[in-house]
């Protein structure tokens, strides 16, 4: 495959379990499905930081937030990797980049990241935006579709109106159970339920009965679908115009949701729930990956060098990300990191400006945080996955 075509797929606050192709019976999501069932399900992948803006800075760069300047909410990358962001990598390589949908970045401009822009964050306008470019794409071409669902789960928990469609209510019970996590473990850190009580705002669940968790998730589910509808739709357009073959899809979100686990809603912390997203990378469609599900470790960090590899354009010096080549073709992967890395910093409403770290290896998950009673955490995800 030489200079192929680049689609990258996004949704915003969705785990990595919100996938049918994850093995979840109480969502269906049949593009994302046809991703993974034609090229490699990264089942261990993760944001480096669970908030939006940080998360997709990083992903651009594939460097660490704390690397390119990220402190606070709303920072911009710094000024030093402006040049080393994918859009304009890829831009000044001779490719056609264009961004449809949600960018969420402190200037929300995409020509400041390399990018056209197709068309504003709006999830009802996306498909078509990105259908009618694909009619007269310009190859070879970099597209961004970025849907905002299913972040709208925010609205539906403070009982606002939805942006894009609101979520018709059904019994409780049709709606999913809870999950096997929902309790609060014991020795959980402190900062992390005084953060949810002090900002309703951000946390309007806090002291939500079991059923309208049940509704929340049935919610969250259906938001899911929706972007999965959406994505479905351009996949579609993608193969009528022939550009399937040459087209490397990429599928991925900036974080997930706690959508009931440990009874959290939102971001920010480092639960699995959190941290983990979905990552389905396709090679046209003869991929020799077809229908992997592949365990290695892998982060948004690794998004940029892979891209490049297989455009042949060369990987800034310096970044954390490593080329998923071997994986998406069946090799052995020589030496690959056997830990990935994740942080935050300062929560919406967090009056002790709590910092965190987490680092997952293979079997276990350490969690620390900068202050409080019992702010460590030791997971053993193979004896206690949840």
């Amino acid at each position: 495959m030489t200079r192929p075509n680049i689609l990258l797929l996004m949704t915003d606050q969705q785990s990595a379990s919100a996938m049918s192709c994850a093995g979840n019976p109480d969502v269906r999501t049949p593009a994302m499905d046809g991703i993974a069932a034609a090229g490699a399900h990264f089942a261990n992948a993760y944001c480096t930081y669970p908030l939006c803006i940080p998360a997709r800075e990083s992903l651009l760069t594939g460097r660490m937030p704390s690397a390119i300047g990220y402190r606070e909410w709303g920072d911009a990358i710094d000024s030093a990797y402006a040049d080393q962001q994918l859009g304009v990598l890829f831009r000044d390589a001779g490719y056609d980049c264009v961004y449809g949908g949600k960018l969420h970045a402190p200037t929300n401009d995409a020509t400041q990241h390399g990018f056209r822009q197709l068309c504003p964050q709006d999830d009802n306008l996306l498909a078509d935006a990105c259908i009618a470019y694909l009619r007269e794409a310009r190859e070879p071409f970099l597209m961004v579709a970025s849907y905002d669902n299913p972040h709208n789960i925010c609205e539906w928990a403070r009982n606002q109106p939805l942006p894009w469609g609101n979520v018709p209510p059904v019994p409780t019970e049709d709606c999913p159970p809870l999950p096997a996590n929902f309790a609060i473990p014991p020795y959980e850190p402190q900062p992390i339920r005084l953060i949810q009580h002090g900002h309703p705002p951000a946390y309007p669940m806090a002291d939500a009965t079991p059923d309208q968790w049940r509704q929340y998730r049935h919610a969250y589910f259906r938001l899911v679908e929706q972007a999965d509808r959406g994505i479905g739709r351009i996949l579609d357009a993608l193969r009528a115009h022939g550009l399937d073959d040459n087209t490397i899809i990429v599928f991925t979100s900036d974080h997930g949701d706690g959508h009931g686990a440990h009874r959290w809603n939102q971001k920010s912390i480092l639960y699995e729930e959190i941290v983990r997203i979905p990552l389905l990378i396709q090679l046209g469609r003869q991929a020799p990956s077809a229908g992997q599900v592949c365990p290695a470790l892998a982060s948004h960090l690794d998004i940029l060098p892979t891209l490049c590899d297989y455009a042949g354009i060369p990987a800034p010096p310096g970044i954390a990300g490593r080329s998923l080549r071997p994986f998406l073709e069946g090799e052995d992967a020589a030496a690959w990191r056997d830990a990935v890395i994740v942080e935050t910093w300062p929560f919406q409403g967090d009056p002790g400006r709590t910092l965190g770290r987490m680092v997952r290896t293979e079997r276990y998950k350490y969690a620390v945080y900068s202050w409080g009673q019992y702010r460590e955490q030791l997971f053993d995800l193979a004896a206690d996955p949840g």
